[in-house]
C-alpha cells in the first residue's frame, strides 16, 4: 500500500474513531482499540518512509546540528521530549497548548500503546512548522489561486505554517464562543466532539478552509507519531516497538540464519543510533 492510499485510508478511519470518543465510555474504549489496530496497519505500511521527515528538505546531518543549539522560544509539556532539541521554534505558549491538547486528541495513549502528546508530537509538529516545509521552501506559492481538484494538490497562498497558525486561531475563536473555554481546557469528549465537527466539515472557519486545516493537522500528527525519533516525535521509539517496526537499521544479513524460520525480536533502531 503506498503512503498517500494509507494516509488517505487512515483519514477515514479517524473520522469514524474520533466521533466514537462521543459514545459512551464501553463503545469509546472498543473503539479506541480498534483505532490503535488500525494505526498498526498503517504503520506497517508507513513507518519506513517515516524515517524522513514530511517535509524532507534538511538533511539528518542538518536535523542534528540544529538539534544542539540553544532553544530561542518557550518551553511547555511537549518540550521535555529532547530527542535533540528542547523548547518549541514557531509555536507561541497559547498555540503550543492547543496542538498539545489536539494531538492527544487525534492520538489517545490508551492499553495498547502511547498517545501522541506523550510520544512528543507537538514538537515533532513545532520543527516542522519552523524549518523548510513550513515555510513551503517546496511548494508554489504563485497564483492565480482557486478551489481546485483534489487531485490538483494544494491551492492556497498560505505556507504550511500559515494554515497552521491561522486555523488554530480560528478553531480557539470558535471553542471561545462556542465553549468560553479554551481548546486545551474542554473536557476530553468536547474536544473528539469539535475535532469531528473540523473532519465532517460541520464547523465553518473564517480564515481557512477547514479540510485543509484539518487535513494538515491530522497527517503532520500521524507524521510525528511514526517519524524517527531524530525529528521530535516518537520517543523511544514506542511507536516503532508498537507495530514491531524494526526502524532505519536496513542491513540483516547477519541475522539470516540465526533467525531463519524465527520471528525476529529487537529494539528498533533509529538514525542516531546508526551515525
Amino acid at each position: 500500500m503506498e503512503r498517500a492510499q494509507a494516509l488517505s485510508i487512515l483519514t477515514h478511519r479517524f473520522a469514524s474513531s474520533v466521533t466514537g470518543e462521543i459514545m459512551s465510555t464501553k463503545d469509546k474504549n472498543q473503539d479506541d482499540v480498534g483505532r490503535r489496530d488500525f494505526l498498526k496497519l498503517f504503520g506497517a505500511a508507513g513507518a519506513a518512509a517515516s524515517t524522513l521527515p514530511l517535509g524532507g528538505s534538511a538533511s539528518a546531518t542538518e536535523i542534528m546540528g540544529a538539534a544542539t543549539a540553544k532553544p530561542h522560544h518557550h518551553t511547555s509539556d511537549a518540550s521535555k521530549f529532547d530527542a535533540g532539541g528542547s523548547a518549541y521554534e514557531f509555536f507561541n505558549v497559547d498555540e503550543s497548548a492547543f496542538i498539545e491538547a489536539a494531538v492527544d486528541t487525534l492520538i489517545p495513549s490508551d492499553s495498547t500503546g502511547p498517545g501522541a502528546k506523550e510520544l512528543g508530537v507537538a514538537i515533532y509538529i513545532d520543527r516542522q512548522m519552523a524549518g523548510g516545509y513550513g515555510k513551503g521552501d517546496r511548494l508554489y506559492l504563485e497564483g492565480p489561486f482557486g478551489e481546485g481538484t483534489p487531485e490538483q494538490g494544494y491551492q492556497l497562498p498560505m505556507t504550511p505554517s500559515e494554515l497552521i497558525r491561522a486555523g488554530i486561531a480560528d478553531v480557539s475563536a470558535y471553542v471561545q464562543k462556542n465553549h468560553k473555554n479554551t481548546f486545551e481546557g474542554l473536557s476530553a469528549k468536547d474536544r473528539a466532539a469539535v475535532m469531528a465537527d473540523l473532519d465532517t466539515k460541520k464547523i465553518d472557519l473564517p480564515t481557512v478552509p477547514t479540510a485543509t486545516f484539518f487535513g494538515l493537522l491530522l497527517q503532520v500528527t500521524i507524521e510525528g507519531y511514526f517519524a524517527d525519533p531524530l525529528y521530535g516525535g516518537n520517543k523511544d521509539r514506542a511507536a516503532w516497538k508498537m507495530i514491531g517496526f524494526p526502524g532505519a537499521d536496513a542491513m540483516y544479513m547477519d541475522k539470516i540464519e540465526p533467525f531463519r524460520n524465527k520471528a525476529y525480536a529487537a529494539d528498533p533502531k533509529g538514525i542516531q543510533d546508526l551515525v
